[in-house]
């Protein structure tokens, strides 16, 4: 039996509808949205004492089902097909003295005007808009004015709908232009994948006097989990935020019905500001035989850990999950611009969304865990927000990271999940001979990170990398000795302060293109300028290119550490330009014959990689790489001369040689510093 009809025109036609009525018999037709499922918004939107008129009603029950509940009595049904009309007067027949139907085309409809305070459409619109044909839209112009016409000042036109994005475009267009308030309402789905993919949505339209001028749009959202509606500014965010909604059913359809071969990542967003909140990622191990306990598991990832390599990356996420032992895992990342109530008031606010998202095969009420680290949510706190002209949007922040340590952040809110600059902070010391506290006075809150900065520790591997890389200077066994050092991009200052602190007769000079950046350094990251520390704010390029017309030949390290502000090209690190042929031969020219030039390089584009180490090698005749594990970053050390080649075992003999020359009394010296580990894995390219 072919129910289907043989082009979308046919929908319009009264002669299809009552073939398709005939053929399909008393069986009730129902478009999409079962009554449970609408029954709640229709509830705001209809009245007891309302008067109801439902557009192309065919043999739905939807208007028996509001008439039995005692939504509304006074409710009239038309269609365009005589045969569906009789069947309905059939079915009805007396049981329901105060509903009526009547065969009447809603294009040209006998009702006068300001007849009813409540018109009905359950996916007649969406049968009538099958395409964007002048034809087609003139159909759906006059559908509009007729309801429009009959519905009084105050009255509300509910239009069921699947929401493609013409028809929600041409729907909400029209009555915000006559002066209406358009709302539209995400139904609740009953959970019933199988009967339905798709959600489905109700707009509800209120007629309000048309004022002459420009007054203002009223367009706003329901999503399904909450009652408050979200105003929206224009038709296309409305539009977008419909089709996010859309995107989100399809995706929780797919993957409840088979295993994600790749990670999928989503944001949820605050229902107030409509900010993103959480970010989840759904990660599948194949590898975890499934039993009743390890299908499923949320895993909340503490504040400020998010950048962590395994939390941060694709790989580090397939890691936790497979260790967790959980065949999926969706991991959870809190945004600093949100406020969180714990662990507790987190999986209040998740555990029914997360279900969501739960893997197939999943047993019917199985419990589903929520796991973390130390099984709190971390320490976020804020410490500096502004703007710079030009690195955008930033924010200094301190957060807990694994066990009592706590490390102060520098994020460039452009590329919020890289840290830009950290530090760990130091843990505060009573005072020599200061008193312990009396039982009863407040102590500090645990939660409360302390303030002064360990200038001793580098947080970042590829500093680590740069600082051993000065072993290529001077004698095997021994420190380098008057050091002459340029240091490209400021950063916090760490990296600077580092060489000038533990290089007792170095010269660093610091050349930083944002004078904001130099400000966070001194404010909150304890970088201070001295006779052998200077910044110079200024262009890397233009400083480099000047020096090397005036001073040649007069740096002992160079080392570039700049990020580009140019996130469409496949490299963070350093900007194009600082790669170029002519301006690398200038870098040459300002470094002594002996000196190295080390460069923090960070390229996801393979090609353009290949590019970057060619010209390095053009320039520079002795070219190391140490890449950094689980990162992208990649050490170059380059020298100009070929003569001071080393193999990686004699690398590592300098570096350890280097290493104790640093460790002096009464220095502090972090032990997790093997920067022989750090050369001996270095390749002569």
């Amino acid at each position: 039996m072919e129910l289907l009809p043989r082009s979308p025109g046919e929908f319009g036609s009264a002669r299809y509808w009552d073939r398709f009525f005939r053929q399909r018999g008393q069986r009730p037709f129902e478009w999409y949205g079962a009554f449970p499922e609408l029954c709640p918004v229709l509830r705001k939107y209809v009245r007891p004492r309302d008067k109801v008129l439902v557009v192309g009603c065919g043999n739905s029950e939807l208007s028996e089902q509001m008439y039995d509940v005692g939504m509304c009595e006074d409710i009239v049904n038309i269609d365009i097909s005589d045969a569906v009309i009789r069947q309905m007067q059939e079915r009805s027949g007396n049981t329901r003295p105060k509903m009526s139907y009547l065969l009447m085309d809603m294009l040209q409809m006998d009702f006068p005007d300001a007849h009813f305070q409540v018109v009905l459409d359950k996916g007649t619109l969406d049968a009538l808009l099958t395409d964007e044909e002048e034809a087609t839209l003139a159909k759906v112009d006059q559908m509009f004015a007729e309801i429009s016409r009959v519905l009084q000042v105050g009255g509300r036109y509910l239009c069921v709908s699947l929401a493609q994005a013409h028809v929600l475009k041409k729907a909400v267009e029209y009555f915000s232009q006559e002066g209406w308030v358009v709302r539209v309402h995400q139904v609740a789905s009953s959970g019933d994948k199988q009967q339905f993919v798709l959600p489905v949505f109700v707009y509800v339209m209120t007629k309000f006097r048309k004022i002459p001028g420009s007054a203002p749009q009223i367009l706003e959202i329901c999503p399904e989990e909450q009652d408050k509606p979200m105003r929206m500014k224009s038709t296309e965010r409305l539009v977008a935020a419909v089709k996010d909604r859309q995107h989100y059913a399809l995706l929780c359809s797919q993957i409840s019905k088979t295993p994600c071969r790749e990670q999928v990542s989503l944001d949820l967003c605050d229902k107030e500001s409509g900010k993103p909140r959480y970010t989840l990622h759904v990660v599948d191990s194949p590898s975890v035989k499934p039993s009743r306990d390890n299908h499923f598991a949320i895993f909340i990832i503490p504040q400020g850990r998010e950048t962590e390599w395994l939390f941060g990356t694709e790989e580090g996420r397939r890691q936790l999950a497979a260790s967790a032992g959980f065949g999926r895992l969706v991991t959870v990342a809190l945004h600093r611009e949100q406020h969180y109530e714990g662990m507790a008031g987190i999986q209040a606010e998740l555990s029914g969304k997360v279900m969501e998202l739960a893997p197939p095969g999943l047993p019917a009420r199985q419990q589903v865990p929520f796991l973390s680290v130390g099984g709190d949510i971390g320490v976020r706190t804020v410490r500096h927000c502004d703007t710079s002209p030009l690195s955008g949007e930033y924010v200094v922040e301190d957060v807990k990271g694994d066990g009592t340590c706590y490390f102060r952040r520098l994020i460039f809110l452009r590329n919020r999940n890289v840290v830009q600059s950290e530090a760990r902070l130091l843990a505060p010391t009573p005072l020599q001979g200061q008193k312990k506290r009396r039982k009863d006075k407040k102590k500090p809150s645990p939660t409360e990170p302390p303030g002064a900065i360990d200038k001793s520790y580098l947080c970042c591997e590829h500093h680590k990398a740069m600082i051993a890389g000065l072993c290529l200077l001077g004698g095997p066994d021994a420190l380098p000795g008057e050091l002459a050092v340029l240091v490209v991009g400021l950063g916090g200052g760490s990296l600077p302060l580092f060489i000038h602190d533990y290089f007792s007769e170095a010269h660093v000079a610091v050349v930083e293109i944002d004078p904001s950046m130099l400000e966070v350094a001194t404010h909150w990251f304890g970088f201070s300028q001295g006779h052998r520390m200077q910044v110079h704010i200024s262009d890397g390029l233009d400083y480099v290119a000047k020096l090397a017309a005036e001073a040649p030949a007069q740096y002992d390290s160079i080392m570039f550490d700049v990020d580009s502000k140019d996130l469409t090209v496949g490299m963070s690190c350093p900007p194009p330009a600082f790669v170029e042929k002519p301006f690398l031969q200038k870098v040459k020219t300002i470094l002594k014959p002996e000196g190295v030039f080390v460069l923090n390089l960070v390229c996801r584009d393979a090609q353009l990689k290949e590019s970057v180490l060619a010209t390095l090698r053009d320039v520079f005749p002795l070219l190391y790489v140490r890449r950094i594990e689980g990162e992208v970053n990649e050490i170059l050390f380059c020298q100009p001369s070929p003569e001071g080649r080393h193999d990686p075992a004699e690398l590592g003999a300098r570096a350890r040689a280097l290493e104790g020359a640093l460790q002096q009394p009464g220095r502090p010296w972090d032990s997790s510093y093997v920067l022989a580990d750090m050369l001996q894995a270095v390749q002569i390219l």
